[in-house]
């Protein structure tokens, strides 16, 4: 314990000075990668999840411990990440389905600044709704409609809040978002991983309407509000791999409709023991749609480290990015692990250190 409050303190006297001026993103001109505005070099988003503690909790429960936050961030980049996603959970920042929570907006300023001064990106990822618990009672009772609208107000208050800032890579709008079939639901969310409620819905019934124009409209209605306070920043959803157009079960989010409306795509791929070949041919899918496409979700989770190394190296013909996970502990932290998932955490954080600088490289080759 001694050892990381002594590696908070010098994190956080020195990064500030060593802080390198962070660069705004763009589409490459390919529309394939991405590329630093003023500098013109290639950008490979290569980061991390940013999703809970290691102790499971939300990033909203405990950045009040900000020298933990702090840390953590110093600890991601010297693992080699530039970019962070992390997870804004809608009951924290909106009070009323019109007013926005100014002292969450502040933490965000300070999240912000904390990514600036580090020389991490952020992937700012909205609307969640990960612990059922927290989720107001009166958002629940909102009619689609009126859902977005208030959406949209989150979004609206994210964009103004973030607008000067070159240290966004971009909004997400949503992670993993579905549009739902024409049989009526009662509740916005699918069902639980774990503790936490990953899938919502943004709609309870399609009421005859195609999906993926509900799933488009949707798009177009957060666009229009991120947009009235932040022309530059890029915008994409966080899409699960069943969105294509294929047999079997589909989000409505079918990147075929939705891909004009986004600036690129972002997938969640975990990649299967028993079918390896499946998650490239996924992400091919993704790939035929004249967007960038990042992986922005991905684990050995169901296949082993060996595998996903593969994997990794593969998708450098379609991905343009990838992001992975961080729970706030080192890889040293991890040894010996205690149980399978430390075991498999670790062999990520080292496979992580290992190829970043390959995976990161020669990004001008990336989709071609």
């Amino acid at each position: 314990m001694l050892t990381r409050y002594l590696f908070i303190f010098l994190m956080m006297n020195l990064l500030p000075c060593q802080a390198v001026a962070l660069d705004w993103i763009r589409v490459a001109e390919n529309n394939k990668h991405f590329t630093k505005v003023e500098s013109g070099k290639p950008f490979v988003p290569w980061g991390f999840n940013y999703d809970h503690n290691r102790e499971g909790q939300l990033l909203e429960d405990y950045w009040d411990d900000w020298p933990t936050v702090a840390a953590d961030f110093a600890e991601m980049k010297q693992l080699g990440a530039n970019v962070v996603r992390v997870h804004l959970q809608f009951g924290k920042f909106m009070v009323s389905p019109t007013e926005p929570n100014q002292q969450s907006l502040n933490k965000l300023v300070q999240l912000v600044k904390l990514a600036e001064e580090t020389g991490l990106y952020l992937d700012l990822t909205g609307l969640g709704c990960y612990h059922k618990q927290d989720v107001p009672d009166w958002y629940d009772q909102l009619d689609e409609q009126q859902r977005w609208a208030a959406q949209s107000v989150f979004w609206e208050a994210v964009a103004k809040t973030c607008a000067a800032s070159p240290a966004i890579f971009c909004y997400d709008l949503m992670n993993e978002p579905v549009a739902p079939g024409n049989k009526p639901r009662e509740d916005w969310l699918a069902g639980p991983f774990h503790d936490k409620y990953f899938v919502q819905f943004i709609s309870l019934s399609a009421n005859d309407r195609p999906r993926h124009d509900i799933a488009k409209q949707w798009i177009q209605t957060l666009t229009v509000a991120i947009r009235k306070h932040d022309q530059r920043h890029l915008i994409t959803v966080g899409l699960v791999h069943w969105s294509l157009d294929r047999p079997g079960l589909k989000s409505g989010f079918n990147p075929k409709v939705i891909a004009s409306d986004l600036d690129f795509l972002a997938v969640h791929i975990y990649p299967k023991r028993e079918n390896p070949h499946e998650a490239l041919e996924t992400l091919a899918g993704f790939a035929e749609f004249g967007k960038p496409v990042i992986i922005e979700e991905t684990f050995p989770l169901k296949c082993g480290i060996k595998l996903h190394a593969e994997f990794l190296e593969k998708s450098r013909q379609h991905a343009a990015g990838w992001i992975g996970f961080y729970w706030g502990k080192k890889p040293e932290e991890y040894r010996p692990p205690k149980n399978i998932a430390e075991g498999a955490t670790l062999q990520w954080l080292e496979l992580f250190q290992e190829i970043g600088e390959t995976m990161t490289s020669n990004p001008s080759n990336l989709g071609e």
